[in-house]
């Protein structure tokens, strides 16, 4: 009877299919941490995890493990190479949290151009005449720039045209027909979309260490622009992002990821308030899209097991044809 270990607490709906599937022995460890899971790896034959590392450490020790699936479609903390060398399938979630992540970039974006956090702190510090800075700005008509066109960034265009935005989009790997179906104009270089936005929002994936907006992307920028980046920490330079912030140099900047997370308290970004808004990692983490994670991350388990894994889902796909090829030896 296969022992799947879920690292971290999910949605009962998740925990239902593991349950209600038979021949499985399920144990939660609910903490998410490397500590919390770690002492429990060696009884693995699956691991659905969350957001905690998963290193060449754990993977190691894991003697029975046979499939991990990730709680989500981003895979920065697992270590691919170390699972691919034990043939060890790795998979995520399919289109579970575009809506969620759209939403929360479309807030993100609105709340600063009205500068709501702004305003709502003036009244709580007895200083109502701040209304009278005419500092908020309308975003009918004004271009949004989008860095990666794929499901988040089509639907982020669907819904910034809703209020009449003019959206224009970065993204190498998609054919024209996809940018001109969405009603939206393709830029070919990152540089000329950063200068001609009035806001620029990011949903690329994190391509080494190196940031995408760095000090001398962010002074291409119009002094008003505004940036979202709901995608992943270390896209943006934090370090710079406080500067430009400080100096007036851009109109604000919303973060739903950070390089650090948690943050330090101390840190230089956390220190710019007036521009400024910040969320915990939590743009997909709305009730309809952690059930819809827990499903897809539990069904992928049990389809791994039952022969029915979708390949559409598998990040390290050369395991699956060897994992063919090995089951087919006499």
């Amino acid at each position: 009877m296969p022992t799947i270990l879920v690292a971290g607490k999910i949605h009962p709906a998740g925990l239902d299919i593991l349950h209600n599937a038979p021949d499985f022995n399920v144990l939660l460890v609910p903490e998410v941490s490397v500590e919390s899971y770690a002492p429990y790896i060696a009884e693995a034959d699956a691991l659905l995890i969350r957001t905690q590392p998963l290193t060449a450490k754990e993977i190691a020790a894991g003697k029975k493990l046979r499939v991990v699936s990730r709680h989500g479609v981003g895979y920065d903390s697992v270590d691919v190479e170390a699972l691919t060398a034990r043939q060890i399938p790795l998979t995520i979630v399919g289109n579970v949290n575009s809506q969620s992540v759209a939403e929360h970039t479309l807030a993100m974006l609105l709340s600063l151009a009205k500068r709501l956090c702004y305003f709502d702190n003036s009244i709580r510090v007895g200083e109502w005449n701040r209304r009278n800075s005419f500092s908020a700005v309308e975003v009918a008509g004004r271009t949004l720039f989008i860095l990666g066109f794929g499901r988040i960034g089509r639907e982020v265009a669907r819904l910034a045209q809703s209020f009449r935005m003019q959206v224009i989009a970065y993204d190498p790997f998609l054919p024209d027909n996809v940018f001109a179906e969405s009603g939206v104009t393709r830029i070919a270089a990152i540089d000329d979309g950063l200068q001609q936005a009035d806001a620029i929002t990011v949903h690329l994936p994190l391509s080494g260490d190196q940031a995408i907006i760095g000090a001398a992307e962010l002074a291409l920028m119009q002094p008003h622009a505004i940036l979202i980046n709901t995608a992943r920490g270390g896209i943006v330079d934090e370090a710079a992002l406080a500067k430009a912030l400080q100096n007036n140099a851009l109109g604000g900047a919303g973060l739903d990821v950070l390089q650090q997370e948690p943050p330090a308290l101390s840190s230089a970004l956390l220190a710019q308030r007036d521009k400024l808004i910040l969320s915990p990692h939590s743009a997909g983490l709305t009730q309809e899209a952690a059930m819809r994670m827990s499903v897809s991350a539990a069904s992928n388990i049990v389809n791994y097991f039952n022969g029915q894994l979708d390949s559409d889902l598998v990040v390290n796909k050369p395991v699956l044809a060897l994992n063919q090829l090995m089951s087919q030896l006499p």
